[in-house]
């Protein structure tokens, strides 16, 4: 007997072998380098790897004029899979640089502190030491001596940069699986270090180590609805093969085990993209977890779960369409309404945001019940613009903070994230006020930004399939949340300021450029669409 080895081309793996080798590479700097170069050593390394990726994939796009089947079929390079990995990784870039942000945490001893409430100022000594906004000590309590300790002794949290990219490495692969059984892979290496990281918050340490377990408990359940469904869709076809589900789907007479299993399947992936009824952990996780995280998971996870939903229904179960499209017109419904009704009660932004991020689903759900090319073309604009729209949004509100005051014994400054607090915020700081309400008027869907193209380009797609309904529902949503959102801009141009108002902090360069360039991308693509559009346009095709 011999055995034949898979036949494996390393050239089109090379992005996510970049990536997934610059997150074991960081697993060894953090065992042998020094403290006090290990956090330079870190941003550096995922900075470059993430650069070094996306160079990779132009080659292998520009270079490979056909999909590339690798690793045994577990692993098809299409247009689209390519898109979604390039989307992931220019999103992903931004979400690291702002992981690496250090001057908006402030960390001060206790008679500087008290010193700054009462207006008396510091003791002159300047003992004011800049934090990243993650914990250095997991199990101390939020601004504890031991804490405060262990950042003085530059006790920063660097493996938050290995797990990005371990993360990072999940979401490229997830889109572009062959097979269920290396998509459930992918969405274990994705979902592991996003449960690590979201329970590392500097502050409110409480709140986002619930959050964490939360998001554990639930993502494990919904994971093992994930697997049970790739053991029904074995059984009703004898394969794991996205392609020879569907072909042997095509000619099947009874297809019930082919239900339940694509029923299965679809919990683990509306799961990861937040849609009703798999949304409760959304709002606690997204308000809990430290902000970077946050907007890494609002963008990039969710770009990475769509490939992957997109892939099951179109690639996989394709040929059973009849049976599944009532059950997604339900949670598409379902999700853009209570998503929107939900969002107008909230006080809290990050959580508006989060129900937020919930009506956005559903209306990129619209895209993937079009079921043909124009479906897919809106759905890939969609996550691209979305992404990078929540990431600038929640790299804004990270810079929003709190007058100095004891807050614990050695914070100050923490995030604003009461609506309240922004009221005339836009007044006294122009900039960062235009900046979100860029923001909020794409999400809201306003003509000349790019949430504008991206919800006329799924409403059309929807449309065009006969899904006039879901439109009409799509459009009343769109409506309700557009209040939410101008009522956040009202109160940052015309109200007036609190008594003790919030201030902005000025971030690093790093945070900087990429707020800048969300806003930039933003406008761009409201403007001049049509390249991008293009481009998911030639992308819209699967192997």
């Amino acid at each position: 007997m011999t055995y034949d080895p898979p036949s494996i081309a390393y050239g089109a793996l090379s992005p996510m072998l970049i990536v997934l080798g610059a997150a074991v590479v960081g697993v060894l700097l953090e065992a042998v380098l020094p403290r006090a170069v290990r956090f330079r050593a870190q941003l550096g390394l995922a900075l470059v790897a993430i650069v070094a990726a996306f160079a990779a994939l132009v080659v292998v796009a520009s270079t490979k004029s056909e999909s590339v089947t690798t690793v045994s079929g577990a692993v098809v390079l299409d247009g689209t899979a390519m898109f979604l990995q390039g989307t992931v990784l220019l999103v992903s870039l931004v979400a690291v640089a702002f992981m690496g942000e250090r001057r908006l945490e402030r960390v001060v001893r206790q008679p500087e502190l008290v010193g700054a409430a009462t207006g008396s100022g510091t003791n002159g000594t300047g003992d004011i030491t800049d934090a990243d906004m993650f914990t250095s000590s997991g199990a101390s309590v939020p601004g504890s001596d031991a804490e405060y300790e262990a950042t003085r002794a530059g006790g920063t949290t660097t493996e938050v940069f290995p797990l990005a990219l371990f993360a990072v490495g999940g979401m490229m692969l997830f889109g572009a699986c062959g097979d269920l059984l290396t998509m459930f892979v992918a969405l274990e290496v994705m979902s592991l270090p996003l449960y690590l990281l979201c329970g590392l918050a500097r502050r409110r340490r409480l709140i986002s180590q619930e959050a964490a377990l939360k998001y554990f408990l639930l993502g494990a359940f919904a994971s093992a609805f994930f697997l049970f469904g790739a053991a029904f869709a074995y059984g009703a076809t004898g394969s794991l093969d996205l392609a020879e589900i569907n072909t042997s789907l095509a000619s099947a007479d009874d297809r019930s085990l082919a239900v339940i299993g694509f029923a299965l399947l679809s919990v683990g992936l509306l799961f990861k993209i937040g849609a009703v009824p798999f949304h409760s952990w959304i709002p606690d996780v997204y308000q809990g977890a430290p902000t970077p995280v946050t907007g890494f998971m609002a963008s990039a996870t969710k770009v990475a779960a769509f490939g992957g939903l997109l892939r099951v229904c179109y690639l996989g179960f394709g040929e059973i369409h009849k049976d599944w499209e009532p059950i997604l017109w339900a949670v598409a419904i379902a999700t853009m309404l209570i998503g929107a009704i939900m969002a107008v009660t909230q006080s809290d932004i990050k959580r508006m945001l989060a129900y937020s991020s919930i009506t956005h689903a559903g209306f990129l759900l619209l895209g993937v019940i079009a079921l043909d090319e124009h479906g897919i073309t809106a759905t890939l604009f969609y996550l691209a613009v979305y992404g990078f729209s929540t990431l600038g949004a929640f790299a804004t509100i990270s810079v929003v903070r709190e007058p100095d005051r004891p807050v614990g014994p050695h914070l100050s400054g923490r995030e604003a994230t009461d609506i309240s607090q922004w009221a005339g915020l836009g007044k006294r700081y122009p900039l960062v006020g235009a900046m979100f309400s860029m923001f909020l008027l794409a999400f809201a869907g306003i003509p000349l930004t790019s949430g504008f193209i991206a919800k006329f380009a799924v409403f059309s797609a929807a449309a065009g399939s006969g899904a006039g309904i879901l439109v009409v529902i799509g459009v009343l949503s769109s409506a309700i949340a557009a209040y939410f959102y101008i009522r956040i801009i009202i109160a940052m141009f015309f109200t007036d300021p609190p008594a003790d108002p919030p201030h902005i902090v000025r971030p690093s360069i790093l945070t900087t450029a990429g707020i800048a360039a969300c806003t930039v991308v933003t406008i761009l693509l409201g403007i001049l669409p049509q390249p991008l559009l293009d481009l998911a346009e030639r992308a819209a095709q699967f192997h």
